[in-house]
Formats: C-alpha cells, sequence, structure tokens
C-alpha cells in the first residue's frame, strides 16, 4: 500500500492520462481535412490512424525513427491503408498544420482539474513527456493546466524518452525529488509504469482503454480514482 506521507511529489504523464490526446486529435483532423478538401470519412481515417499512430510513437521512443519520420509516415501509412490517393506535399501540409493546430482543441479527461486541485494543497506536480516540447507547453497553456506544475521535463530537453531511466533521474534533480518520496502517474503500461518502476519509482496506471495489466500494479480507470491512493 502507499504511504502517503512519504509522497512530496508527483510526476504526471500529459498525452492520454490528463491532455485527452485523442479527442483533440480527431478535432483537429476534422478541422484540416475541411480546410484542405481532403474528402474522406473521419472516422474511417481515425480508425486507421489511431493505431498507426501508437506504432510510430513506439518506434520513436525506441529510436528507430525521428521526428519528421513520425510526423510524415503515420499519415502516408494511415492513407495507404484507405487507398486515399493524396500527393506527397499535401501530406507534408497535413502534417505541419496538424502540429500548429493540435492545441487550439483543449479537451481534459473528466476530472483532470478536480483532482489536480485536491493534490496541489498537498504535493509538488510535475511533468514528465515524451512529447515535442513547444506542442506540450501550448497544450498546458492552452489547456490551463500549467500553473499546477513545478517543473516539465520532456524528452527533448532530457535528451531521452520514457522509459528510458535517465529521462526520470533527469526530471527527479529538475524537481529537487528522489524515487523514495516521488511518484508517477501515467496510461503507457511500458513508458510510464515500467520505466517508473525500474528505477524505483512507485507508480499508478491511468488505465482509461481497460487494458490488460498485472495485479501487482496500481491501476486507475478514472482520475479521481487517484484520491484513494493520494
Amino acid at each position: 500500500m502507499l504511504k502517503k506521507n512519504k509522497v512530496e511529489h508527483i510526476f504526471f504523464d500529459l498525452d492520454h492520462t490528463l491532455w485527452d490526446f485523442d479527442k483533440n486529435s480527431a478535432l483537429t483532423f476534422d478541422f484540416l481535412f475541411k480546410k484542405h478538401e481532403v474528402n474522406t470519412k473521419l472516422a474511417d481515417f481515425l480508425k486507421f490512424y489511431e493505431p498507426i499512430n501508437l506504432k510510430y510513437w513506439k518506434l520513436y521512443r525506441d529510436e528507430k525513427v525521428s521526428k519528421d519520420n513520425l510526423r510524415y509516415n503515420r499519415l502516408k501509412e494511415t492513407f495507404d491503408a484507405l487507398q486515399f490517393s493524396i500527393e506527397d506535399d499535401l501530406i507534408n501540409t497535413l502534417s505541419e498544420d496538424y502540429i500548429n493546430h493540435l492545441s487550439s482543441f483543449n479537451h481534459v479527461f473528466d476530472g483532470t482539474v478536480e483532482l489536480l486541485d485536491y493534490l496541489k494543497t498537498k504535493y509538488n506536480l510535475h511533468i514528465i513527456t515524451n512529447g515535442f516540447k513547444e506542442a506540450q507547453n501550448n497544450k498546458l497553456k492552452g489547456s490551463k493546466l500549467d500553473h499546477y506544475f513545478t517543473t516539465v521535463t520532456s524528452a527533448e530537453v532530457a535528451g531521452v524518452k520514457k522509459p528510458n531511466p535517465q529521462i526520470f533521474n533527469f526530471a527527479l534533480k529538475l524537481a529537487n525529488a528522489n524515487s523514495a518520496n516521488s511518484i508517477m502517474i501515467g496510461d503507457n503500461y511500458e513508458a510510464d509504469i515500467l520505466g517508473a518502476l525500474d528505477i524505483g519509482l512507485d507508480a499508478i496506471c491511468f488505465n482509461y482503454h481497460k487494458a490488460e495489466i498485472s495485479p501487482e500494479i496500481k491501476v486507475v480507470n478514472h482520475l479521481l480514482d487517484i484520491k484513494k491512493y493520494l
């Protein structure tokens, strides 16, 4: 059982944990398809895009693709899967516009603000994210969550990505914290949970997608359920 009195610092993932990436991403594509007259059904596009995007983020975490390759290939592969004919120039335009417009939509998961209000009075709050620094800062500001967090560690700043232990150690040092008085909260079992546990940092998995998680892991299906641990 988690000893609440030992915890001083809480590290959150951002995308898929507080910031509702899938919803905001869908709204962004809806806007861009209308703007650029891409005549494909959004639902059909997302059915292919979402798993392809996750695949490319794993490749990015594993240092197997670059940021530019991730941004281009996730779109190219999705349109190929749809058998939708599209020029490379338009894919590049969509890729760039997607990054520029994504933080225009700022839906957060149900319970986010209530949870952060509750935790902020008792703990120091921080972000550890594999997302790109500028994009993540824009998301935090746009969703009005930035004021809750003392530090924000991005993979670009740390030089490595979760689950690499160096990013967790970088974040702990930046926050003047240590693994004994801190906890990680995130949705990704490999990057957030196993990455944290590997350096002795306790962790809670936000399992909104209801994936199979090892029984010894602390799991919540709704953000407000975190209160029972903290």
